[in-house]
């Protein structure tokens, strides 16, 4: 992959991702000027010299300059990178239409389903933005590995492939691989639903059902993404890359994961409202649980983990509930 001039970044989203993304672009030589709407934050950024809040104990290079002006993020911007939670993508994406020069794309790294609609981020982008180049990075990858500079490998899906190219080679570093792809769907099916695993996978290891019980969640839970994601159009190969069953491993099995400690939240007795509070940061596998229930029913496809993740969110039943709901199912072929 040939060396990109530097870029000047407008990266929307202050959180730990998008600030570690950032830091990361920074390493690579490239301007970053990163957005967020609340001021306060900003300003506890510029006073700071880091992000406390979300990703403390990293030094906020020298060219990252934070802003919540939307206006002067995109000022001579070369490209933009979305990483706002999902609930959020509709309106920041919105906000770009009247703002975004003639022909630049947008690329996102959120992970997750219209909150509202329940569509991919994808069809959400082209409808606020209309016939411009899209992209989504995903896979495993958690912000504070790679604001360390630890080993990172991710995805970089479009249908337009120069486009992914662009966006592969500004994250691509000496410790930061970006391969591409052109399969936008099943990039994107499988960073929303593995999220709604790994809180399967957290209040499973939190009621104390051991390894065994880890290793099925996530290879039945690998089943559930292939069958949306091909429905959607997604194909078979991504779910075996590091979008598919390396980011499900990843998100399943660290207590990085928010959602992974979700779930051990709701194991121990917590709410829901209890956890977040304690977890302190967006855990996108609970609203995404809401938004693959309601895809799986349109689609009339069977999701029977994720079925019982947002039974115990949203209709109150107790993970001991969910959990025997599950063992109760009939016996069936494991393929077909």
């Amino acid at each position: 992959m040939s060396e990109s001039p530097k870029a000047r970044v407008a990266l929307l989203g202050p959180g730990s991702w998008g600030t570690a993304l950032a830091i990361q672009l920074c390493r690579n030589g490239h301007q970053v000027r990163l957005w967020g709407h609340e001021a306060a934050q900003i300003e506890a950024l510029k006073r700071d010299g880091e992000n406390r809040q979300f990703l403390p104990g990293f030094r906020l290079p020298p060219t990252l300059i934070p802003t919540d002006s939307l206006d002067e993020a995109l000022a001579d911007a070369t490209d933009c990178l979305v990483v706002v939670p999902s609930h959020a993508f509709r309106s920041v994406v919105s906000a770009l239409h009247e703002r975004l020069p003639s022909g630049m794309g947008i690329a996102w790294a959120t992970k997750g389903l219209d909150s509202t609609s329940g569509q991919l981020l994808h069809t959400i982008a082209q409808e606020c933005l209309g016939d411009r180049p899209l992209a989504v990075a995903s896979g495993p990858s958690f912000a504070l590995e790679v604001a360390s500079g630890l080993p990172t490998a991710i995805t970089v899906a479009s249908a337009t492939g120069s486009f992914a190219e662009r966006i592969a080679r500004l994250l691509h570093g000496d410790r930061f691989r970006a391969y591409t792809s052109s399969d936008m769907v099943g990039v994107e099916v499988c960073g929303a639903a593995k999220n709604v695993l790994a809180i399967a996978t957290g209040i499973a290891d939190g009621l104390g059902f051991g390894a065994n019980t880890r290793a099925a969640i996530i290879t039945r839970g690998l089943a559930e993404l292939i069958r949306v994601g091909m429905a959607l159009g997604g194909r078979t190969e991504t779910f075996m890359g590091l979008a598919g069953i390396g980011d499900l491993v990843l998100t399943c099995t660290d207590n990085q994961s928010r959602n992974r400690r979700m779930g051990l939240a709701l194991a121990s007795g917590k709410g829901v409202r209890e956890a977040m509070g304690e977890i302190g940061q967006e855990v996108e596998g609970v609203v995404t649980a809401l938004a693959v229930h309601r895809l799986s029913t349109r689609l009339d496809i069977e999701m029977p983990i994720s079925e019982q993740v947002y039974r115990v969110l949203y209709e109150g039943i107790s993970p001991e509930q969910a959990t025997k709901a599950l063992l109760e199912r009939d016996p069936k072929p494991e393929f077909g």
